[in-house]
């Protein structure tokens, strides 16, 4: 073999690695970043988000970018910065987007009756 063919055979695996991460790491990340900017400039009054330090709050004004938010029942207002937004938990539409569809948000579970002592006595009772 010539000294060409030896090098290209220690460099194929390299070679193939690039698409590989490109398709598996890269790719993934930027759709993901593209759908949360998105996100971030679809915020509108009125909706509730939730920022990325944890905030809950009312969006009450908009601006290029920041945005003036309404928190806490003594309704204090605060500009954050529109990166700084986690997610929307409300839309001022009246539809929750944190949830692309109805079937990825989390089931309701009904609560459960808790029994009373008397009630356990009685069913006990009527058991024997």
């Amino acid at each position: 073999m010539s000294d060409g063919m030896v090098m290209f055979t220690q460099l194929l695996p390299l070679l193939l690695l690039i698409p590989i991460m490109w398709f598996l790491l890269i790719r993934p990340q930027r759709k993901k970043d593209k759908a949360i900017n998105k996100m971030r400039n679809s915020v509108k009054v009125g909706d509730e988000i939730i920022t990325i330090g944890g905030i809950c709050g009312k969006v009450v004004r908009t601006k290029d970018d920041s945005l003036v938010i309404q928190v806490g029942a003594d309704k204090v207002k605060f500009e954050i910065m529109r990166w700084a937004v986690s997610k929307i938990t409300y839309e001022a539409a009246g539809k929750a987007s944190s949830y692309d569809t109805e079937e990825e948000a989390p089931k309701k579970a009904l609560p459960k009756r808790i029994k009373k002592a008397e009630d356990t006595a009685e069913d006990s009772d009527l058991k024997a």
